[in-house]
């Protein structure tokens, strides 16, 4: 099962999935921890561009581009192949990060974002999306609190910006609402790690 976290900057969703990896492990399952950009070697590289703060004359298209090409290079070395194992991929941000960065915060349209993204990904959706929906002010205050040794480039961005962040996720969370579970990522820490685990658990034991 590929099943990927996605929500604002600041939404809690990398303590969280500490807590739901440990959780999952304990219960017997074979997961795969993996993000995104990133998660192989080249990938890896991909991300170091786009998040570098000195980039700052990256064009909207070529972001998108990038984004896109690292995404196919996660896919082909590290998550098709282990989902092929038969194991949980978990995957921090994935084709959705882009539709709401790039096609909605930066105006490009998420039809065209997404083709881009399914040439790129073969049409590969998950089976489950999780969004940690939190109002921006309150992600952006928890980044400055909590990791303002890692503030990357997309963390320097208008507020305004990251509204149509959460915005454009929310229309996806209609459009795709199969797929997506939504989840109040104001609570108290352990109270979204338990509601992000009882969806979990919910679709890989009862498939819902």
């Amino acid at each position: 099962m590929f099943i990927t976290l996605e929500g604002p900057e600041g939404s809690g969703k990398t303590s969280v999935t500490k807590i739901l990896i440990a959780e999952l492990t304990k219960r017997g399952y074979d997961v795969l921890f993996t993000r995104e950009p990133g998660g192989t070697p080249i990938a890896e590289q991909i991300r170091d561009i786009i998040l570098d703060k000195k980039n700052t004359l990256l064009d909207a298209r070529a972001e998108a581009l990038l984004y896109a090409a690292s995404r196919r290079q996660h896919l082909k070395e590290k998550v098709w192949p282990a989902l092929e194992e038969g194991k949980i991929v978990i995957c921090d941000r994935y084709l959705d990060s882009s539709l709401a960065y790039q096609g909605g915060a930066r105006g490009l349209g998420v039809n065209e974002v997404l083709n881009i993204n399914l040439f790129a990904t073969e049409g590969s959706y998950p089976d489950l999306t999780l969004l940690f929906d939190v109002d921006p002010e309150i992600g952006l205050r928890r980044i400055k609190k909590n990791r303002s040794y890692e503030i990357n480039r997309l963390d320097l961005e208008e507020l305004t910006f990251h509204q149509k962040v959460r915005q454009t996720f929310l229309e996806l969370s209609i459009k795709y609402k199969d797929r997506y579970r939504i989840i109040d990522a104001s609570q108290e820490l352990n109270c979204v790690a338990n509601d992000a685990l009882k969806i979990v658990l919910d679709k890989l034991e009862n498939g819902c």
